[in-house]
């Protein structure tokens, strides 16, 4: 590779240390660039499409560097001019393509696709402004504008256009490309879809914008405002202009690649990540038509291209759209549909009749209300239906998809979800992944299995001081980090329990809060723990969801009340960080003592924090809830903390309908305190009525996720990790085998099952 120095000789005429790290950072993006094109790859007849609507995928400077191989000279180069390339990187904006952990994960497959040396890309959208950027005022979240493109970004314009039909507008598409560079292998691409038109100018008040214009707001946002029948239907515009682009670049370079179209299934398959990019079915269906394929062959064809990721038990998360939402949008797509439905009702019938089975419309695509159930299509016209962890899996084919899995058992797999264990590790971790290689060579770096030869040195005492310091330099890192970022004052000699995630009720960040609020009031009563605990927390909450703001607005009176009381803060201490994105992860995770995991059994699918932080030596505090099980069963009980009730019994409330959150409220003091306490008059001087009353009656009325159900267990369980924390060489042996054992949470081997699986690729 060429150096450094002669890279910016030639590019500025000067020297590295006289270069600003601006002009460093578009230097290593422009040298970067070109070693990725170099390994560009088109060996493979057949290739995996990934479609998605969110990529979440980090800054790329460092992560391409380590997967190029460049890492550490550059590194060293920067180092010897009196540079450091983690200042550098401060430069680089974060790519606003995703929200949580569905984008994360699409991030971490492109990343292992190409690792693998597989044939396969991503499709998306170059959302301008993202999902938003949130500020705290008032205590409350404030969403405003996120914009990250710069002439000078991973961003490569190809010469690809689309005309792209919606009922009543035109508009013509333009293509971006992002590489995505594997560990040592190929070069992929993540196809981004834009339209130039697309006008930033016209969001006010935060990200507030004129819905109708589609031509100005057609890519501004990621998941805008659906709160009203507006942004319902823009979510559909965006979700046909992504798989329209999509179906047709897709047809496109099969056909530029020798095939006919009725061998579709030979050249491509279409990996489906959730329900959003549901209408690519009925979408190729449509285009092959047009090209003279019979109907009922270009169903055919589709039904064994196209393939369907699950990712959610949330019956609400399954997308459903009135057909006429679909009429005025897309309604070229409608006769389609309802053809589809019509077969598929014909099938399901005459499956019923041969099985005995009483007769019902569950099935249906269009159900009685007139509204289309996007994931039924991707059962009945998809060749392959999988969950994201082994419970979520076997709930979906006993509970939640059980009639569809009798009617298609072939269909249902599992692929428990993987990291990309590089970046969460060597990219973010640079003192545990040094430490690594020192004891067990470079191997793990290819083979994260290799992470299991850690487990030799679980008796090794110098080892777990080592651990230990690396754990106690990290916290150090976040310390300073979130001081200089943040204005946030931690202790590091405190225990890091973390809880970062989106916000969402069923993930439960208010069961967190309502022991913030427990242990507050115990310290005021005179117990004083061992040693001072340090909660943090991170997420966002969506625009329109109200209960999550509120959690969010109790989170933070909670760290004003609690950080400013002299007599608890010496012992306690709350943070919530200001827009938790990937790259506060990337401090966060590896400073982590207690991962938070504590969503209600059988509502999380996988989670994937879980494994990043064990990964990183955190100990998980959890409920056998998503790849919690399958942690548990790699880790060992000694070396987890779990408690709640287990997914049967939250699934046989939901049945009966017998949970009553207020019986936990009369017949327990500990919860009536902490309840009582959001609306009692320290919170209520310091937040708003409104929301504090909200939250209060919603856990006491309602409580949908069940929170008030395990909070005693959580609590005695959490003070028992923080008791367990002081014997510091046992915690260091549950650190260290929690890191030998994450090598199976590697999307590597989650991609190597996909192909073997599913996608069979050359």
């Amino acid at each position: 590779m060429v150096s450094v120095k002669e890279y910016v000789k030639n590019l500025y005429n000067t020297e590295i240390s006289q270069c600003t790290d601006r002009q460093l950072y578009e230097a290593l993006l422009d040298m970067t660039q070109k070693a990725a094109r170099e390994k560009e790859s088109s060996q493979g007849k057949k290739k995996v499409y990934y479609i998605s609507a969110e990529f979440l995928i980090g800054k790329l400077l460092s992560n391409n560097l380590i997967n190029l191989g460049m890492y550490d000279q550059v590194k060293k180069e920067l180092e010897a001019s009196g540079r450091n390339l983690a200042q550098i990187e401060e430069a680089e904006p974060e790519p606003s393509l995703g929200n949580g952990g569905l984008g994360r994960l699409a991030a971490c497959f492109l990343d292992s696709i190409a690792t693998l040396g597989l044939n396969g890309d991503g499709i998306g959208l170059n959302y301008h402004l993202g999902l938003f950027k949130q500020e705290f005022e008032n205590n409350l979240q404030k969403e405003n504008v996120n914009p990250w493109i710069e002439e000078h970004s991973w961003l490569n314009r190809r010469d690809v256009s689309y005309e792209i039909k919606f009922g009543g507008l035109t508009v013509r598409s333009c293509l971006y490309d992002i590489a995505v560079t594997g560990y040592r292998n190929r070069t992929n691409q993540l196809h981004l879809f834009d339209i130039d038109t697309v006008d930033e100018g016209i969001v006010t008040d935060g990200i507030c914008f004129d819905k109708e214009d589609i031509k100005k707001n057609l890519t501004l946002f990621l998941y805008p405002d659906d709160s009203d029948e507006k942004g319902h239907l823009l979510r559909i515009f965006q979700q046909y202009f992504m798989v329209s682009n999509g179906a047709q670049y897709i047809l496109d370079e099969c056909v530029q690649k020798g095939c006919n179209l009725h061998d579709l299934p030979d050249y491509a398959v279409i990996q489906i990540n959730d329900t959003h990019p549901t209408m690519v079915i009925p979408e190729m269906i449509r285009l092959l038509t047009e090209k003279g394929i019979e109907l009922d062959e270009a169903i055919d064809i589709v039904s064994r291209t196209c393939a369907y990721t699950n990712h959610t038990i949330l019956a609400e998360a399954l997308e459903k759209w009135p057909v006429h939402y679909l009429k005025k949008v897309v309604p070229q797509l409608v006769p389609i549909i309802e053809i589809l439905d019509d077969k598929a009702r014909r099938k399901t019938e005459r499956w019923q009749i041969e099985t005995g089975k009483a007769s019902d419309n569950s099935l249906a695509i269009i159900d009685p209300y007139d509204n289309v159930h996007m994931a039924h299509i991707d059962i009945h016209y998809g060749f392959s239906v999988n969950g994201v962890a082994y419970l979520h899996t076997e709930i979906l084919k006993n509970n939640e998809l059980h009639k569809f899995y009798e009617l298609y058992p072939e269909k249902f797999n599992n692929k428990t979800n993987g990291i990309t264990f590089r970046r969460w590790l060597l990219h973010c971790n640079h003192l545990l992944a040094d430490w690594i290689t020192s004891r067990i060579g470079n191997g793990y770096k290819q083979n994260a299995a290799e992470l299991e030869k850690l487990g030799a040195l679980a008796d090794d005492e110098e080892a777990l001081r080592q651990v230990q310091a690396i754990k106690h330099q990290n916290k150090k890192i976040l310390k300073d980090y979130l001081l200089r970022t943040q204005g946030i004052e931690i202790d590091d000699h405190s225990i890091f329990d973390i809880q970062v995630k989106r916000l969402h009720e069923y993930k439960r960040q208010q069961m967190n809060a309502l022991y913030v609020i427990h242990k507050y009031l115990e310290i005021k009563g005179g117990k004083l723990p061992k040693r001072p605990v340090t909660i943090m927390f991170g997420a966002k909450a969506a625009p329109a969801y109200v209960i999550a703001k509120d959690i969010i607005h109790l989170i933070l009176c909670l760290e004003q009340l609690v950080n400013n009381d002299p007599d608890v803060s010496p012992y306690l201490k709350v943070v919530m960080v200001e827009n938790y994105n990937v790259t506060l992860a990337e401090k966060l995770i590896p400073a982590c003592d207690i991962s938070e995991q504590i969503s209600l059994a059988s509502k999380e699918a996988s989670g994937t924090g879980n494994m990043k932080f064990m990964l990183n030596g955190a100990v998980t505090l959890g409920t056998m809830d998503g790849a919690n099980v399958e942690i548990a069963e790699l880790v060992g009980r000694d070396n987890i903390y779990i408690f709640g009730q287990h997914s049967e019994t939250v699934i046989e409330h939901y049945k009966k309908g017998d949970y009553c959150s207020r019986s936990y409220y009369e017949n327990n003091e500990d919860i009536k305190a902490a309840i009582d306490f959001i609306t009692g008059p320290q919170l209520m001087e310091i937040g708003h009525k409104e929301n504090l009353e909200r939250l209060s009656g919603e856990l006491l009325n309602k409580d949908w996720f069940m929170t008030l159900l395990d909070f005693e267990d959580y609590v005695k369980v959490k003070e028992q990790a923080y008791a367990d924390f002081e014997d510091r060489d046992a915690w260091m042996r549950k650190m260290l085998v929690n890191i030998s054992k994450a090598g199976f949470f590697s999307s590597d081997r989650t991609i190597a099952q996909y192909n073997e699986d599913i996608w069979r690729l050359d």
